[in-house]
């Protein structure tokens, strides 16, 4: 049943903060000596996008993804932070606060870099990273935590040693773990002992954790005897003429709500198996239920998007026509949701309640 232009169970209605949008742009001048090219390095020159947020002693704070124009690649990747009261206007640090090192994770992070991070806190108030390492050829879901925001110890991949490391080197990015509102805090919450996470690219898939860190893949015996081993259980895939028939992803931390467990998601439509209705190769962000007793089990899902590119921001750069959701914070009675537009610059938008 809609009400107010949403389904029941959907949380919204977001309204684009059209007045101050977009809120973050790239600076060309911001620099940093970065200690694998040993030299100084423009971090976010090229462009500016995908932040998550989180709010500590009562402010925003958002880790986003920012590019250079060096390099092969012509823009390695850079997670910087940015700090605000309000959640609006946000004062950045000048140097990144992950980024590809001299270190044991080196041959992980260069030179694609570190992108997309997803952000939760620990009841003991740790913070918990899930980012995407990328060496120019395989995407792979990392792990890093902090106490602080600023300073970050990388924990490796997220898939590394669980089922004896059967699933290290897959293309595995995006990682939205399962939390409890508390207040303004989004605290990562045990199911049956568990904590879950959302994950994958083109499907999305779930896997399980006892520390935050090590993570194992959740997979399935196949019924038809098509695989001969279990395989990763899809939770959900894309589907023919629609909005989200190209490439569905998981967007911010998965909520617990009283009807299930609420994850925003992010979708492409295909050019030729997609919705008429929504331009060719646009991303746009849609919503799904699980079961709270079965994680696993999807309940609902949206049938149209709740957000989706029409600002001139958001339909011309990098990549044209994107919303890319990856921040959703609850402060001061306001729900702000944060994305990134035509992979380019940072965007907010809100709800009230």
């Amino acid at each position: 049943m809609y009400r107010d232009g949403k389904l029941e169970w959907e949380l919204g209605p977001f309204i684009k903060a059209d007045e101050i949008n977009p809120i973050l742009l790239p600076e060309a001048e911001a620099s940093f000596i970065c200690p694998v090219r040993n030299c100084e390095v423009n971090w976010e020159e090229k462009d500016l996008f995908n932040p998550t947020a989180i709010v500590r002693e009562g402010e925003v704070h958002l880790l986003y993804r920012a590019e250079d124009r060096v390099g092969k690649y012509e823009g390695t990747s850079r997670i910087g932070h940015a700090v605000s009261r309000d959640g609006l206007q946000f004062k950045k640090e000048r140097e990144p606060v992950l980024y590809p090192e001299q270190d044991s994770f080196h041959t992980l992070e260069w030179e694609g870099g570190c992108e997309d991070p997803r952000i939760v806190e620990d009841s003991n108030g740790t913070y918990y990273m899930m980012y995407t390492a990328y060496d120019g050829i395989k995407a792979r879901l990392c792990v890093a935590t902090s106490v602080n925001l600023t300073s970050w110890s990388k924990h490796g991949l997220a898939f590394g040693q669980e089922l004896d490391g059967k699933y290290a080197d897959i293309w595995s990015k995006s990682g939205a773990i399962v939390t409890k509102r508390v207040g303004e805090k989004f605290i990562a919450e045990r199911i049956d002992g568990l904590y879950w996470m959302y994950w994958g690219e083109s499907n999305i898939y779930a896997a399980t954790s006892l520390d935050l860190i090590h993570w194992t893949p959740v997979e399935a015996e196949d019924p038809r005897g098509y695989h001969a081993e279990p395989f990763l259980l899809p939770l959900l895939s894309i589907r023919k003429h629609h909005f989200d028939s190209d490439l569905i992803e998981p967007g911010p931390q998965a909520i617990i709500m009283e009807q299930g467990i609420l994850l925003i998601y992010n979708s492409k439509n295909h050019g030729q198996h997609g919705d008429p209705n929504y331009t060719t190769g646009a991303y746009c962000a849609a919503q799904v239920l699980f079961d709270l007793k079965d994680p696993s089990v999807v309940i609902a899902r949206s049938t149209k998007p709740f957000l989706m590119p029409d600002r001139e921001y958001e339909i011309n750069g990098q990549i044209n026509h994107v919303c890319f959701v990856e921040g959703l914070v609850y402060h001061e009675g306001t729900w702000l949701l944060y994305y990134g537009t035509a992979d380019s610059k940072i965007a907010v938008a809100r709800c009230e309640g």
